[in-house]
């Protein structure tokens, strides 16, 4: 028999998700972010689950967005870092897919290819991660004008703030002078942009992390205060149950030590499958719908629980890690790290089972 953990991915909550951005959004398009597997939720799956509903998808990888084309997704389809290699270019021109450029290569490039492409221009607007400077951009502007290769041009940037107290304002007013009253279709917000700030949405908003079920902001709003619903639950169950007495150690480097005789719970799940290893004792967990918390450090395979105050439970009772019933966003908060890095960490050796299709 296979290990007891599994994913389970629930489309109907993503397309609840989806349907809350079109509502912030107003009249902005969409560009559904698919990036990292779709944040580890399997590209093609969440794909097809948006497809009718979308208006198109951003994502990183070639190789995907190429797998997308073939498997019948007609979406525009963005690539939020452009090209790697010059040679890749007669590929995007196949398969219809637009380019995000960043670099000044980029654009010799592209001017040089026999071929003509749909384009975003990435600015620098205090990210100072990829994007054009002010001076960069006038120049790529006369450049693509006078070779013709663009057949339209997209401005855009990232928000580096949007989730915190300093907010987008000085970007917003650096983005501004950047373009200088000229007119360009604009895609600037991301998840915490378009919840916060409706200056942002534009004509393309990216929405990446809430299309997920988690916030963009926790320590803020909680995501069921934003009306989003987990897509992501990682369920496991308990493999065994143990008495242990005061002064016991629990797992490697004996971190948690009983104070008093307490049960514990092993439960199969552990840093191979994705859950977090760094997650410190009292990570919540839930236990036959009950929370708890976690003991000790996480192995690879196994975590133990506290299994306080849950004296009927046994082995092979439910366990949830996260998602339905207990926020990602707590896990992560718990652990030191993001819902991001909790869906993106899941591991290929969990089974996914996909509901609500």
């Amino acid at each position: 028999m296979s290990r007891p953990i599994h994913a389970y991915l629930d489309w109907a909550a993503l397309r609840h998700n989806h349907a809350r951005v079109r509502q912030v959004a107003n009249h902005s398009n969409i560009w559904s972010v698919i990036k990292a597997n779709a944040y580890g939720h399997r590209v093609l799956s969440v794909a097809r689950a948006l497809q009718k509903v979308t208006n198109g998808f951003a994502l990183i990888e070639l190789d995907s967005a190429i797998a997308l084309r073939k498997a019948g997704i007609r979406q525009p389809i963005l690539l939020l870092e452009g090209f790697y290699q010059p040679d890749e270019l007669p590929l995007l021109a196949k398969w219809e897919l637009t380019p995000v450029l960043h670099a000044l290569w980029q654009v010799d490039a592209l001017i040089a290819a026999p071929l003509r492409l749909p384009v975003y221009l990435k600015l620098d607007t205090g990210m100072h991660r990829l994007g054009f400077t002010a001076a960069e951009f006038e120049n790529v502007l006369a450049r693509l004008e006078a070779a013709g290769c663009a057949t339209s041009i997209t401005v855009m940037t990232h928000f580096a703030d949007a989730d915190e107290d300093r907010g987008i304002a000085a970007q917003m007013s650096h983005l501004h002078s950047m373009i200088n009253g000229r007119e360009f279709p604009l895609s600037l917000a991301n998840s915490a942009a378009l919840l916060r700030f409706p200056e942002s949405q534009a004509d393309w908003v990216r929405p990446g992390i809430m299309l997920y079920g988690a916030s963009p902001f926790p320590t803020r709003q909680s995501a069921a205060e934003l009306d989003l619903r987990p897509v992501m639950t990682l369920a496991s169950e308990l493999i065994s149950v143990r008495d242990i007495t005061a002064g016991n150690r629990v797992g490697y480097g004996g971190t948690f030590v009983a104070e008093q005789p307490m049960r514990i719970g092993i439960v199969a799940c552990g840093y191979a499958d994705g859950y977090p290893r760094h997650a410190p004792t009292g990570t919540p967990v839930l236990v036959a719908g009950q929370r708890t918390r976690t003991l000790g450090r996480v192995s690879m395979d196994k975590l133990c629980v506290d299994l306080t105050g849950l004296e009927k439970v046994g082995a092979g009772e439910a366990v949830t890690l996260w998602g339905e019933g207990l926020p990602a966003d707590d896990v992560a908060t718990a652990a030191g790290t993001v819902a991001y890095e909790l869906f993106c960490a899941l591991a290929p050796r969990v089974p996914i089972i996909e509901v609500n299709q």
